[in-house]
């Protein structure tokens, strides 16, 4: 660690920073790559911390003085301020950010990424402390091309579909698709950042993530997360994979998303912390736009895949189609397309991603085949024998 310099040459001076949701997917990640590769210390706030135990406990691990976790729920707790004073950089991932609860639990999406997220800028702002923001590429909504005849050659064009930080225009749906209640929470927490920002000279890096995937990603049904709920596309095929039921594919999966390893992703996420005169007032686009399928096709991929990673054959009827309305209930809407523009983050961090979709999806399932797939068998066995 001695001697780390940053993308100017500079010596890079160790920091604390407040991770407010640091015991999430993005969290556990980004603690495991500052503790081993960096010497910043991290006030590590969550409600649970699950995912960083490893990192917590013993107390003999080599950084056990630069890494505290603090329980609290940010909703109604004034220790939080305390802690954004003691850090240099606050660091907030906190959000609801399952699409099936755009639409069933609004209310509880647009407080979560809205208002609970309100104070941390206002902290932050008030104090004179960096913030790196994560929002979401859903802040996009809809795409140009969306709104093309069908069979529009223009549909084709980059121009209608690939987004852009600076010039992209968030189109979303009707007031009564709940579903861009996620989005539009947080294009407006963006907003309220950017012209904290302009008015009162915030410190802040926006992240727009697309598709973070890899181990420890969202949560597998009813093992260890809620049986009801619904997580997001490639934690529901993982669900799917692990039971050896049919991957559902909503109103026949032709939308196209792109995909990117964790890893990755949190090296883009180091550089915003460690070059903060490359970062500050910047939104970035992270994401790879060379792993673009349409979600038909990444089930076919998942399958071939875990049939790799777990000896088990294909079931006969590896997917099947069902209605938005069917899988999310009334009011569901989706984007078709997002792709990602890198041109800014490029320019301004030189960084790209590396690895391919087979891969990325290699590692996750092997993980998720490791750590689930015995205790999905025994959840069935238990099921079977009610």
């Amino acid at each position: 660690m001695a001697g780390r310099v940053d993308l100017d040459g500079n010596p890079i001076k160790p920091i604390t920073i407040c991770m407010i949701g640091a015991g999430g997917f993005i969290g556990s990640h980004l603690c495991e790559k500052l503790m081993s590769e960096t010497p910043h210390k991290v006030l590590a706030v969550d409600v649970y911390s699950d995912k960083i135990k490893h990192l917590l406990e013993p107390a003999t691990l080599p950084w056990a003085d630069r890494i505290q976790f603090h329980r609290i729920n940010i909703k109604n707790d004034s220790r939080l301020e305390g802690l954004i004073k003691m850090a240099d950089l606050t660091i907030n991932l906190a959000a609801i950010c399952t699409p099936a609860d755009y639409n069933t639990r609004p209310l509880d999406t647009i407080y979560s990424n809205f208002i609970d997220a309100l104070p941390v800028v206002k902290y932050c702002s008030e104090n004179g402390k960096r913030l790196i923001h994560f929002s979401t590429c859903e802040v996009y909504g809809k795409t140009i091309g969306a709104f093309l005849p069908k069979d529009s050659p223009l549909r084709q064009d980059p121009a209608y579909y690939v987004l852009k930080e600076d010039t992209s225009p968030c189109i979303f749906g009707s007031i009564e698709k709940q579903r861009w209640s996620y989005a539009c929470a947080k294009q407006l927490i963006e907003r309220l950042v950017y012209a904290e920002g302009a008015e009162n000279g915030l410190e802040f890096t926006i992240v727009r993530p697309f598709n973070w995937i890899g181990p420890r990603m969202d949560f597998i049904p009813g093992i260890d997360g809620p049986s009801e709920g619904v997580p997001r596309v490639l934690a529901c095929f993982s669900n799917n994979l692990l039971r050896r039921e049919p991957l559902k594919l909503v109103d026949g999966g032709e939308s196209q998303r792109t995909f990117i390893y964790i890893k990755d992703a949190i090296e883009a996420v180091l550089l915003m912390i460690e070059n903060p005169a490359r970062a500050n007032g910047h939104i970035f686009n992270v994401g790879n736009p060379n792993n673009e399928v349409t979600v038909r096709q990444l089930a076919e991929m998942m399958t071939q895949v875990y049939s790799k990673v777990s000896g088990e054959s294909s079931i006969e009827t590896p997917t099947i189609d069902v209605s938005s309305k069917e899988f999310y209930g009334e009011g569901y809407d989706d984007s078709d397309k997002r792709i990602p523009d890198m041109t800014i983050i490029n320019r301004q961090l030189g960084w790209n991603p590396k690895t391919s979709l087979w891969d990325l999806l290699e590692s996750t399932l092997t993980y998720q085949h490791r750590t689930y797939a015995e205790a999905v068998k025994q959840a069935m066995s238990k099921t079977t024998a009610n």
